[in-house]
């Protein structure tokens, strides 16, 4: 059974097990997979708990009240999946990933890491040295875990300081709030920006992302995207494969 920590946000997780299902459809009821969404809703907010407000450089022996209050929540979550009997754990939400060497310490479980899946899905459709567009929250952009895969084979480049906050910022905050017609539109100057600088994929590092730029189009133009990478599609695949084994 497939253990998922969602609600960071609800539309992000849902979304998760929306392709989950997908990915399956023309099968029978007993054919889908068997999963567990905790939708922990009531976790502290990712990006405001790392400091990304702040000038100090955050690194991993910087383990401040906020960060450890986020993590118990996290585990609080992750406890609740073994106890379940899940046989490993997904967790939808990039900036989240900032403390997933904490929560592998501490959970005697496997868990799928999102960035890392994107970056093996990447090697495989895009040629070393490139131009990688990352859409993402400020946290996930200033705590790099995306940049720790990435950084020996390709450029990451991400939007402008005045576009971030008033392009991705913005969209991100649309959709959870449940506008994404007004998230889809917002987006769009980050997304040219990073089109301008020749970027040959954009990842859609935020998980609220996907929601707002794929809201209007089929799964299939989805799934045969040239140009995004959807981190909640692929983590999506990448659990399917795990589940089958």
């Amino acid at each position: 059974m497939i253990g998922i920590l969602g609600g960071m946000g609800t539309q992000a997780g849902l979304d998760f097990c929306n392709k989950l299902a997908v990915l399956n459809r023309g099968k029978i009821d007993q054919e889908y997979p068997l999963f567990i969404l905790y939708n922990k809703s009531n976790i502290p907010g990712r990006p405001e708990s790392i400091g990304v407000h702040t000038s100090r450089i955050l690194d991993k022996s910087y383990k401040n009240k906020k960060y450890k209050i986020v993590l118990k929540s996290l585990l609080k979550g992750c406890q609740l999946l073994r106890k379940s009997n899940c046989k490993f754990i997904v967790i939808p939400c990039n900036t989240a990933h900032y403390w997933y060497d904490d929560l592998k310490k501490k959970i005697n479980l496997p868990f799928i890491n999102m960035p890392k899946e994107v970056f093996k899905h990447t090697i495989k459709k895009c040629k070393k040295n490139s131009s990688i567009g990352l859409l993402a929250t400020e946290g996930t952009l200033k705590t790099g875990v995306y940049n720790k895969y990435f950084d020996q084979d390709y450029v990451l480049i991400s939007p402008s300081p005045i576009l971030q906050k008033n392009s991705v910022n913005k969209a991100i905050k649309f959709v959870k709030m449940g506008n994404v017609k007004k998230a889809s539109k917002i987006i769009q100057p980050a997304i040219k920006y990073l089109i301008k600088k020749k970027c040959k994929k954009i990842i859609l590092g935020c998980t609220e992302l996907p929601i707002a730029i794929f809201a209007f189009r089929s799964f299939k133009e989805i799934k045969t995207s040239k140009l995004f990478l959807d981190p909640n599609l692929i983590l999506a695949q990448s659990a399917m494969r795990r589940y089958n084994r």
